[in-house]
């Protein structure tokens, strides 16, 4: 018999390296203190939790194929057009409309070194050339974000805060940034942490997006929110953008549980608000006492502390060590770091399980 070829995807697909995500469970019984994927220790609102559950007899129906009811609330909580928000199944889909309506091969589009690994991941797919920009102190940088625009220069991705490293950018560097960049290219802040920046010179994007025809914010509701299960996210747009998102984005790319879970949550903002002040003082907290376990700690704006290991105590055996107790927190090799470990901001018990632990690492137990 003539062996046969099945398909093959057309060039540079198998060249992306997949994402990984964060280890989410330990074989064996017994709880888990699971700090690798930047979840809320407070959960979602209980509001939100109950119009969720108030959906399940109508899930014969559609939803609302542009989520309106979620656009709306979006834009009465920040003043803003509804019709320029395009909804998504997380924000990550987002990212991959903006990179499938303005990308293709020959074209090139910027992200920083440590950026999110799915900006990367978004521009391949299309074809086109990812170009990462050297950081400053863990910090994106401007200018040389803007030494590497070309003419194929179509997109420039920056995490504000940053994943994983939780440092951020100054609203005036953002403004500094957008003002080199060429009218056809398009700046995408992707302020997935921005409600817990509580730095007078942050600013998530929206005062661009509104005077400006190259800027678009994305949003979503997996991190402050809690309804990371549910995949939702948003995006503030220019008008021909949000027209060009539209055009190619799924009629019901969003569900109708999870529209009515997230009016609910923004309905719900003293909830937030405690998210936030339960972040803020456990962020603080948790960094200056890791510091005084010997380990270094990336200053961070978001939900989560970037943890470095001083030579002869790697990531690796950390990580190993916490594991057997059952521990769990974010390898970050890919990012760049192979000796550090990112961890996520949990409840009171959790942080002080996880202190416990590296303080017994840090002195060598077994």
């Amino acid at each position: 018999m003539t062996a046969t070829r099945g398909p093959n995807p057309r060039p540079g697909i198998l060249d992306i390296a997949p994402y990984v995500p964060g280890t989410s469970a330990l074989p064996g019984a017994g709880t888990v203190v699971k700090l690798s994927s930047n979840e809320t220790p407070l959960g979602p609102s209980p509001r939100a939790v109950e119009a969720y559950l108030a959906q399940a007899p109508h899930l014969s129906r559609y939803p609302d194929g542009s989520a309106r009811p979620l656009r709306e609330a979006l834009a009465k909580l920040y003043g803003l057009d509804a019709a320029r928000i395009v909804a998504g199944a997380g924000s990550d889909e987002l990212l991959n409309l903006l990179a499938a309506a303005y990308l293709g091969p020959g074209d090139e589009a910027i992200y920083t070194e440590h950026g999110f690994l799915v900006y990367r991941i978004a521009i391949m797919a299309r074809g086109a050339t990812p170009i990462a920009a050297p950081e400053t102190d863990l910090t994106a940088d401007v200018d040389a974000i803007l030494a590497r625009v070309t003419d194929a220069t179509r997109l420039v991705f920056i995490a504000n805060p940053n994943n994983p490293t939780g440092t951020y950018l100054p609203f005036d560097e953002v403004k500094r940034l957008h003002a080199g960049l060429p009218d056809h290219v398009i700046l995408v802040l992707d302020a997935a942490y921005a409600e817990y920046v509580r730095a007078n010179d942050y600013e998530a994007g929206i005062e661009l997006v509104a005077t400006t025809q190259n800027t678009v914010m994305t949003r979503t509701f997996s991190k402050i929110y809690g309804l990371a299960a549910l995949r939702l996210g948003w995006a503030y747009c220019p008008a021909p953008i949000a027209n060009a998102l539209n055009r190619i984005r799924g009629p019901f790319n969003v569900t109708g549980p999870s529209i009515a879970a997230g009016v609910a949550a923004l309905a719900d903002q003293p909830h937030m608000e405690r998210a936030v002040e339960h972040n803020t003082l456990w962020r603080g907290r948790m960094a200056e006492a890791l510091e005084g376990l010997g380990l270094r700690v990336t200053p961070s704006a978001a939900n989560f502390l970037l943890v470095h290991f001083p030579e002869g105590k790697s990531a690796r055996d950390a990580d190993k060590f916490l594991h057997a107790r059952r521990i769990i927190l974010r390898r970050v090799e890919e990012y760049g770091f192979p000796d550090a470990l990112r961890m996520t901001i949990g409840t009171e018990d959790e942080n002080n399980v996880v202190l416990t632990a590296l303080s017994e690492f840090m002195d060598g137990a077994q």
